[in-house]
This record gives C-alpha cells, structure tokens and sequence, in this order.
C-alpha cells in the first residue's frame, strides 16, 4: 500500500535551502556594480588589439575603390588590400591600423587619406558562461555583445537558476574584478543591461529553495499540491 506523503519529509531539504551559501557575497551589487564593471568596459575597449581570424572592414574616405566592406587576417597576421598589397594588421589596435594604412597609402598614392578600420567579427572574441544555464560553454561573440546576449547563447538560465545572483568576471590590468547582476531586473528593462567583453566570466548561481521544489515534484509527481514554476 502506498505511503501518504508527509511534509515532515520536506524538513531536510528546507534545511538544506536555508544553509545555501552566496557566491561571493563580497562582489558590489546595484549601482555599484555597473560602476565598476563600466569603469572595466570603458579601459577594456580601448585596448582592444587585432588577431589573426578577426574580419574587418577598412573605409578609405572618398575612395571607393579602395574601400573593403571584408577583409580577413589571415594565420600570418596580415591583411591585403588594394594598391598597397601585405599590411600588418595583428597585434594593432584598430586605430594603429588606420594610421598604418593611411601612411602606406599617403606614401604615392593619395593626399592626405582618410582611413577607418572597424572589426565586424572578432574570431578570438568569446565568453565562459557556467553555472546554472541550460548549456554551459565557450561561446563566440560580436562587438556590442551584453549580459543578454550571453544568456541567449547559453540557451537561458534554468528553471532552478539564482537569478539575483549572476556574476561577471573580468580581467584588467592583471586584476580579476567581478559584480554581481539581478537578471530579473536587466531582462524587465528596470536595469541596464551591462555589455560583456571577450574573455568575460559569467556564472549563473544556484537557487536551492527552487531545486528542492524540482527534487519534490519529481520524487513525488503524483501529488498535485505543488506548482511548478
């Protein structure tokens, strides 16, 4: 005969959700989160510096011909273009870049060039997210890429998922800096949605009072007095 489901055998895991620890509790929250973590963003962008793999686009001003919507650096570090042929592109920053392709091409070419480099896809641009995401992993992303974006490749958190408790990490300077997001907040628009960097970290915390729940509802489906959420 079946056992009536007791709700003395809850205690355990209700004990278990309120002995949960908080992951780096000493990580800035709220306001002083984005401070810090647009104080990394701004100082990581400017220093950004080109790889072998990244594709740009190279604006030769008032010269469409020499103009290249695409153009690839290859294993070797370099780019080709017009006229100009091999130019050294890796380890530049896309402003040294410019500045070398304008020299190369003021040098016979044309007077007083006017040159912009902008990467539109950086191959060596990717993300860690862990914790408790459908599909943890190393993913690729784009210039402009945000917290968001970071959740939507790793296929969103899951249905046990802290979602008061995600943490950025990020390195600047040699110095790993971190803050902790409300993922709520940033996805109803009540908080900015802080933009992510290659080489970010983003971990996903853990609800415990949420997989006591999933743990119940699957030892015990056939009893309806629980909802699922």
């Amino acid at each position: 005969m079946a056992q009536p489901f007791s709700l003395l055998r809850l205690a355990p895991f209700a004990l278990l959700a309120a002995c949960q620890p908080q992951l780096h509790p000493d990580l800035p929250t709220g306001a002083a989160a984005y401070e810090v973590l647009n104080a990394a963003t701004a100082e990581q962008n400017g220093a950004y510096l080109l790889h072998s793999g990244d594709i740009l686009s190279v604006n030769v001003f008032q010269e469409p011909d020499l103009t290249v919507e695409e153009v690839s650096i290859d294993g070797m570090g370099n780019l080709y273009l017009p006229l100009i042929g091999e130019v050294r592109a890796a380890g530049l920053s896309q402003t040294e870049l410019s500045q070398q392709i304008e020299r190369a091409y003021g040098e016979g070419y044309l007077r007083n060039p006017r040159v912009a480099v902008s990467v539109k896809q950086a191959l060596s641009a990717t993300v860690s997210v862990e914790g408790d995401v459908m599909q943890p992993g190393v993913y690729q992303i784009q210039p402009g890429a945000t917290l968001l974006t970071a959740m939507a490749l790793a296929h969103s958190p899951t249905r046990t998922a802290k979602m008061d408790e995600v943490l950025v990490f990020r390195m600047v300077n040699g110095q790993r800096m971190g803050a902790r997001f409300n993922l709520t907040d940033v996805r109803s628009g009540t908080a900015p949605d802080p933009q992510i960097l290659p080489g970010d970290v983003v971990v996903v915390g853990f609800s415990a009072v949420r997989g006591v729940w999933r743990d119940i509802l699957e030892a015990a489906p056939l009893f309806n007095i629980f909802t699922r959420f």
